[in-house]
C-alpha cells in the first residue's frame, strides 16, 4: 500500500471549483497518457496531473481506500462556486476484481473539468492550471495475439463450467479470457477513449491508472440519500437475416438469458436491501448497443444512514453479474478455471468526491495499456443451459468495442 508523500497529505492544500463554460470533456484532456475520464453522452468528468494517490490490495482494500479518501478530504480547504456531485475534491477510482494479488488505486487530479445538467465547472488542487493541449495520435497498424486464457483454452473452461452447473455444483458463473494488442506506437490513451465515446455514448467511458473503456453497467450511483444501479445480464449479437427487433424479442423470451438476468437482479437487490429504507426493481428491457444487446434492469433504493460510495461498492462487489452465485463458489471456480490475473477488470471503476457520492460502473468492454501494449478483457455469463461455442462468439463480440476504438475504425 502507498500513498502520496506525507508532506503533500499533511498540507492544507487547497481546492478550488469554478464555473466554466461548456466544452468537449475528452478533447480537453492534454496528453496522450495518464488520462482520467468518466464521461457518458458528453456529461461527466475528466482529470489530468496527480495531486494525491493511494493504492491497495487484499480483502480490505476498499475499507482502506474509504478511509484515506476520508482523511485526504478533511485535510483540504475547499472553495467550491458550483454545488455539484463532483465539484471540489475528487478522486478517480479503479479497484481490483480479486482480493489476490489485486492491485486498486485511487487518483486525485490536480485539474478536473466537469460537466453535469448544463453546468460546467473546472476544479484544481494546490498551485495547478489547465494544459495546452497537444495532437492526438493514432496508430498505422495493431497486431493481436493470445492472453493468458487462449480462445481454446477459454472455451474447454466454459465446457467444465457449463458441466459443473449441471451437476448442480453452482448456478451461475461468469469466465473470462483475454487477448493481447501491439500497436506500431506508444498508444494515446485520447485516440482510444475519443472512438468509444463517439461509437458508444450509452456507456460510461473511463480511463484510470491505464485502464480504458467503455462500461454499459453502472455499480452504482450515490447522490446523498439516493442510489441506483443498472444491471446487465443475458446478451445476443447480431445475427445474418434477423432484424434488430427479431433479436430484441427473442432475448426478452430467452428462458437462459432470462435465467442468467434474474440471479444477477436478485443478487445485487438483496445484498443492497439492508442499507435503504426503500427499493424498486425496474426492468428487464433490452439495451442495444452496436457490437451486442443486453437485458438491463434499474435499481433505485433510499439510504439509511449515510454509506459512502467505496462502502457500498465493497457490499456489492462482485455481483452475480461479473462473479455467479452462489458468489463464494463462483469465485473458486473463476479462480480456478480461468488461471489468470483479471486485474481491475470486472472490478469497480469510477469517481467519488468529498461528500461520499459518486458512481461506479463495473470495468467491462476495457483494456490495459502500458506504452505500445494493450490487453483486453470480455467475459460471459454462464448458466447450466450455456453453450460453449456460442459464449466463444459473445465474448469475440463484447471484445470489438476496445479493438475498434484501437485501430480507430
Amino acid at each position: 500500500m502507498t500513498t502520496a508523500p506525507a508532506s503533500r497529505t499533511r498540507q492544507r492544500l487547497r481546492v478550488r471549483t469554478a464555473r466554466a463554460t461548456g466544452e468537449d470533456l475528452l478533447a480537453r484532456l492534454p496528453r496522450p497518457d495518464n488520462a482520467l475520464a468518466w464521461v457518458r453522452d458528453g456529461s461527466g468528468l475528466v482529470g489530468w496531473g496527480e495531486a494525491a494517490r493511494f493504492e491497495a490490495s487484499g480483502p480490505d482494500r476498499f475499507a482502506e481506500a474509504d478511509r484515506w479518501w476520508r482523511d485526504f478530504t478533511a485535510a483540504v480547504d475547499v472553495q467550491d462556486e458550483v454545488g455539484q456531485p463532483g465539484c471540489g475534491p475528487v478522486a478517480f477510482v479503479s479497484m481490483a476484481f480479486a482480493d489476490e494479488p489485486g492491485h486498486s488505486v485511487l487518483v486525485v487530479p490536480e485539474v478536473v473539468l466537469g460537466t453535469r445538467d448544463g453546468r460546467s465547472w473546472v476544479t484544481t488542487i494546490g498551485h495547478a492550471t489547465p494544459s495546452d493541449v497537444t495532437p492526438v495520435r493514432r496508430p498505422s497498424t495493431v497486431r493481436y495475439s493470445d492472453g493468458q486464457l487462449s480462445v481454446t483454452d477459454y472455451r474447454g473452461a466454459v465446457a467444465t463450467a457449463v458441466a459443473r452447473m449441471r451437476d448442480s455444483e453452482l448456478d451461475k458463473v461468469v469466465l473470462a479470457h483475454d487477448l493481447l494488442a501491439v500497436a506500431d506506437v506508444p498508444i494515446d490513451h485520447r485516440f482510444v477513449l475519443e472512438g468509444l465515446a463517439r461509437r458508444y455514448p450509452e456507456c460510461w467511458v473511463y480511463a484510470v491508472d491505464g485502464l480504458l473503456g467503455a462500461t454499459p453497467e453502472l455499480l452504482l450511483r450515490r447522490t446523498g440519500e439516493l442510489v441506483d444501479s443498472r444491471v446487465l445480464a443475458g446478451t445476443t449479437w447480431p445475427h445474418d437475416g434477423m432484424s434488430d427487433e427479431e433479436l430484441e424479442a427473442a432475448l426478452l423470451s430467452s428462458a437462459k438469458n432470462l435465467e442468467e438476468h434474474d440471479y444477477a437482479i436478485r443478487s445485487l437487490a438483496d445484498t443492497l436491501k439492508p442499507f435503504c429504507t426503500t427499493m424498486s426493481v425496474e426492468g428487464p428491457s433490452v439495451l442495444r448497443l452496436p457490437n451486442v444487446s443486453h437485458l438491463s434492469s434499474d435499481v433505485i433504493g433510499t439510504l439509511s444512514g449515510s454509506p459512502s460510495l467505496l462502502r457500498l461498492g465493497e457490499a456489492l462487489h462482485p455481483t452475480a453479474a461479473v462473479g455467479g452465485t452462489p458468489r463464494a463458489e463462483a469465485i473458486r471456480v473463476i479462480e480456478e478455471l480461468e488461471g489468470m490475473d483479471r486485474g481491475r477488470y470486472a472490478g469497480p471503476v469510477g469517481w467519488i468526491d468529498g461528500n461520499g457520492d459518486g458512481e461506479l460502473g463495473i470495468a467491462l468492454r476495457c483494456a490495459r495499456v502500458e506504452g505500445n501494449t494493450a490487453r483486453l478483457f470480455a467475459g460471459c455469463g454462464l448458466v447450466a443451459e450455456s453453450d460453449p461455442d456460442s459464449e466463444v462468439c459473445e465474448a469475440h463480440a463484447k471484445m470489438r468495442p476496445m479493438r475498434d476504438a484501437l485501430e480507430g475504425r
